[in-house]
């Protein structure tokens, strides 16, 4: 098809279309720039004489679906100082095989899509070229040398399953929720000599009940402020209840066993919050065992005290009555809750500091669901640095879809 026109297409802006025609499956544009006079970059003198001419192909994104190359009639110019350069082109840098449109959205497909292949595939580039331009926005946009921490911050593991190693350490800042870093590993003597270079602000930390972070966070920085997270340490009461549980089933009939087990949901939920079929189960079960109706008791009597808690504002109080529960808990002398108190009691200080202070990890364990999903759509990262970025590129990005053209 032949045409000879200058057309306002979104990144061909000024461009002059000679021709149109299908090779294979790709459509090539044959196009030029208008004639102007350009400034010689030796001398600055003024010049509209051209030397010759050079045929440059460039990969372009897709028109209608289809894989587009451009055929462009670059200009060279002579100066009357005896230097020949090339005219300027808006549409694709200097040397490159790419028009600038396509490298921007070569660089958010890398990261956006479930795999380089994928992306390399939809762009009609190869994998090594898509991991380029990846690798171009990670140092662009991502700092290897770790960052400044804020005086809050959240620290939760993941299971990365990379090169280095099984694990990795996520750090993010509590109060805008947003992930500043990924660490290699969730060793101690990793996380102390990080926070010994980029936590001079840190004030309070986030965490999971974990002796090792408790330990590297104490020993690195200065007196710090250990929130524990609500929803790690609730979880110590409910597996004392499945323990009992599990104990105690053993001497029921094979039907009760089974049935209990896929109940036990049930039993998780608060008393006040169970419909009528519900409670007929929990009575059931409870009148089965006396340690189980004992135990369901203690915890009933902990989540009153944990939602009584939330609402008031703190004080002595709430540790008089969780101090209370561990007396009800001695009591009974179940070695499950015994067990857990203990627990509780370890960590009673990050415990009841997160009544004190309104922060959780709830938002880092939605940034771990979203970690997991992105590895299992790719089937794996081999590479810390390419998962690493990927994960923190990925955040960075959400708001940008990948139909960008």
């Amino acid at each position: 098809m032949h045409m000879n026109s200058n057309m306002n297409i979104p990144g061909l802006k000024e461009v002059i279309i000679e021709k149109i025609e299908e090779i294979g499956n790709r459509t090539c544009l044959y196009i030029s720039m208008p004639r102007k006079p350009h400034t010689c970059p030796a001398c600055g003198e003024t010049t509209s004489r051209v030397h010759d001419y050079r045929l440059q192909k460039i990969k372009h994104l897709k028109w209608f679906e289809r894989l587009t190359n451009l055929f462009y009639k670059r200009r060279r110019y002579a100066c009357s100082c005896g230097k020949r350069f090339s005219e300027r082109a808006p549409f694709v840098e200097k040397y490159q095989r790419f028009s600038k449109e396509w490298n921007q959205v070569a660089q958010i497909r890398s990261v956006k899509a479930k795999t380089f292949k994928e992306a390399g595939e939809t762009l009609g580039a190869s994998t090594s070229t898509l991991i380029r331009r990846f690798q171009a926005v990670a140092k662009r946009e991502l700092t290897s040398t770790g960052v400044r921490l804020p005086k809050v911050i959240a620290i939760d593991e993941y299971k990365g399953d990379t090169d280095a190693g099984k694990y990795q350490l996520v750090i993010a800042d509590a109060e805008t929720r947003q992930p500043l870093d990924i660490l290699v590993d969730r060793k101690k003597e990793t996380i102390q000599h990080y926070f010994r270079q980029y936590g001079e602000d840190v004030e309070m930390v986030v965490m999971d009940m974990s002796y090792s972070f408790k330990a590297a966070v104490q020993q690195a920085l200065a007196r710090p402020v250990i929130i524990a997270d609500r929803f790690h340490y609730c979880r110590y009461i409910y597996w004392a209840l499945d323990a009992v549980r599990r104990q105690e089933q053993k001497e029921w009939h094979a039907y009760d066993r089974k049935k209990g087990k896929r109940m036990r949901h049930v039993l998780h939920k608060r008393a006040s919050q169970l419909t009528e079929k519900e409670r007929w189960w929990v009575d059931r079960y409870l009148g089965l065992s006396a340690n189980l109706r004992t135990a369901y008791e203690l915890k009933e009597a902990y989540c009153e005290w944990f939602d009584w808690a939330k609402t008031v504002s703190y004080s002595g109080e709430v540790k008089e009555r969780l101090e209370a529960f561990y007396e009800e808990v001695e009591k009974t002398q179940i070695p499950a809750f015994l067990k857990t108190v203990q627990t509780l009691k370890n960590w009673q200080t990050e415990i009841l500091n997160s009544f004190a202070f309104p922060y959780s990890n709830g938002f880092l364990e939605g940034i771990n669901n979203r970690t997991k999903v992105m590895k299992r759509n790719a089937y794996g990262f081999r590479r810390f640095d390419h998962f690493r970025a990927k994960i923190l590129l990925n955040i960075k990005y959400k708001e940008i879809g990948v139909h960008l053209g």
